[in-house]
């Protein structure tokens, strides 16, 4: 019994303290087209980038056995031409495991960008579509009567579902790279179908309820000359009958190739970050590699330990 009351104080945290069942980030804005399935990711919003690849990892709470742990893999593009529709495609494919439960989940998703030029601005609007794979490793709990709950046999659910998001930005005057700012936004609902899901098996059942969230994103971007950036931002969190979370963060692009940033949140969280770039984001393309670090100021946080977060990115003008 003592890994299934682990495993219920985890979700218990999860739930108040971070307002949420889906995957959490430290460094969300790398992962802002799997939050949002509209928006743009970094690499176009500060680079003018349209054809990305990224990757993430991110282990929480570290001191905990059986701690959250995420990966991602990404893909986003925007067909950009000076025109009323630009396409917006792409897709990614999430794994999540906490404990014996866990999900994966691949996507896809399909929309478009409403701009005369998208480079100075649009309003966009997507749908991300995929199968999600819900699971309980029941021979991993250790029980205290046999046929408790789930019994010892693994239990698996498919199910499909389907995201929602509308995005904007717009950019204001300053020639590219050197000056000017863009401010950006949008809204999400990265999980509308809301699942009952039911394990079943001779010894009983095991129920567990997926509900809709609803995701906010607001940034502000001040370029200076050479390569140079800051980009406050702000993630709101909500899901029904939990508080409403807020992450605040704030980046700075040092340099072309370096930046810092910090940040903190509702739920009591201190996020730092920092992070470098391989390549010309001018004329070519862009590698890019960041690392995340959480603690939690909570009475569940000095226990739990840190999370790590690695983020890498390859992107390009197509």
């Amino acid at each position: 019994m003592n890994r299934l009351r682990l495993l219920f104080a985890l979700l218990l945290c999860t739930t108040f303290a971070q307002a949420q069942q889906l995957s959490l980030f430290t460094q969300y804005r790398e992962n802002i087209d799997i939050i949002n399935p509209a928006a743009l990711p970094t690499e176009y919003l500060a680079y003018d980038q349209n054809l990305s690849f990224g990757a993430t990892y991110r282990k929480q709470w570290t001191d905990f056995p059986g701690s959250p742990t995420t990966q991602t893999l990404r893909g986003s593009f925007l067909y950009k031409e000076r025109g009323a529709f630009n396409f917006l495609t792409g897709g990614y494919l999430i794994n999540d495991q906490t404990g014996p439960t866990g999900f994966t989940g691949v996507y896809g998703k399909f929309g478009g960008m409403i701009a005369g030029d998208p480079y100075y601005g649009g309003i966009g609007l997507a749908l991300s579509a995929g199968a999600v794979q819900y699971r309980v490793n029941a021979s991993e709990i250790t029980l205290r009567d046999p046929g408790d709950i789930l019994g010892e046999t693994d239990q698996s659910v498919i199910s499909p579902d389907l995201g929602f998001g509308i995005f904007g930005y717009k950019r204001f005057e300053g020639s590219r790279w050197r000056q000017g700012s863009l401010i950006y936004g949008g809204v999400s609902v990265p999980q509308i179908l809301g699942l009952d899901l039911t394990f079943r098996n001779d010894s009983g059942d095991f129920s567990t309820k997926r509900v809709q969230h609803v995701f906010g994103n607001l940034g502000f971007i001040k370029f200076f000359r050479d390569g140079r950036f800051i980009e406050p931002s702000v993630w709101v969190k909500y899901a029904p009958n939990a508080p409403i979370n807020i992450d605040v963060n704030l980046r700075y692009q040092l340099a072309p190739n370096f930046w810092i940033g910090a940040g903190s949140s509702l739920s009591g969280n201190l996020h730092l970050e920092t992070g470098f770039l391989i390549g010309d984001v001018e004329y070519g393309n862009a590698f890019r590699i960041g690392y995340g670090f959480d603690y939690s100021f909570t009475i569940v946080g000095p226990p739990a330990g840190g999370t790590h977060e690695i983020n890498i990115s390859y992107s390009f003008d197509y």
